[in-house]
């Protein structure tokens, strides 16, 4: 198995139909140990009971420092290592530029860039004193193309922010064997999308999509064991496009 006795923390990872969850499935059936952090303590339970014995679920707010800690420290105290952080916790607003409130704007900021720093700098010095450590960060195709089909501008900035961050990371903490990588997903069916498309609009979408049909979660999943394994081993700075083509550069 790709991460046999490996500890893996996942935020954002309860939600039944979410890129998270898949991936935390994923991990266990490679042989890891999974956290999944989530604001939600009695989904995060449920989640990580589903995958077997051995697993765990804790509260995290990853826009508060203190929880970070606080979840890491539980982390660490538990299994006594972290080898895999994924900041996969994310929120998206599908508004246009004149149409940002400032209080939206900082809502879709400090999820998703500020939590990925939190739970980064929270993790890192661990992973420093055992030198090594795979960090995988959630971005977007919306943060390569210039939108998405739900995401605002200002979640299309914060996944940009999200490649800017890994890759000065990556370079930061190459040396001391952490790799840090980034995962761009395009259009996933999962809890965000939920029943938002009709048929219609999938069809629309789908014509330019040249592998004929939208994501799954468990696409993106594997690729998340992947940048989470061995197999790549000499891969750090990266940026893993999963949309089907929708995107080609």
């Amino acid at each position: 198995m790709l991460l046999e006795g490996k500890t893996a923390v996942i935020s954002g990872a309860a939600s039944p139909r979410g890129i998270g969850l898949s991936t935390a499935r994923a991990f266990a059936e490679q042989g890891a140990r999974v956290v999944i952090l989530d604001l939600d303590l009695n989904a995060a339970h449920e989640a990580a009971a589903s995958l077997g014995a051995g697993h765990v679920g804790l509260r995290c707010d990853v826009t508060d420092m203190a929880a970070c800690k606080s979840a890491v420290a539980a982390v660490i105290d538990r299994f006594g290592q972290i080898d895999i952080l994924v900041n996969n916790a994310g929120v998206t607003e599908p508004v246009r530029t004149l149409d940002i409130t400032a209080a939206g704007w900082d809502r879709i900021m400090n999820v998703n860039l500020r939590g990925t720093l939190h739970l980064s700098q929270t993790c890192i010095p661990h992973m420093k004193a055992r030198q090594k450590g795979s960090i995988i960060c959630m971005s977007s195709v919306s943060a390569l193309r210039g939108g998405g089909i739900f995401g605002g501008p200002h979640y299309s900035a914060a996944k940009a922010g999200v490649l800017g961050l890994a890759k000065a990371m990556a370079r930061e903490f190459g040396p001391d064997g952490i790799r840090v990588n980034c995962v761009a997903p395009g259009l996933i069916e999962t809890d965000i999308t939920g029943d938002k498309l009709t048929v219609a609009m999938k069809a629309d979408i789908i014509k330019g999509i040249p592998l004929g049909r939208l994501g799954a979660a468990k696409d993106v999943a594997g690729i998340y064991v992947f940048l989470a394994s061995d197999l790549s081993a000499y891969v750090t700075g990266a940026v893993i496009d999963v949309n089907g083509g929708m995107l080609i550069h």
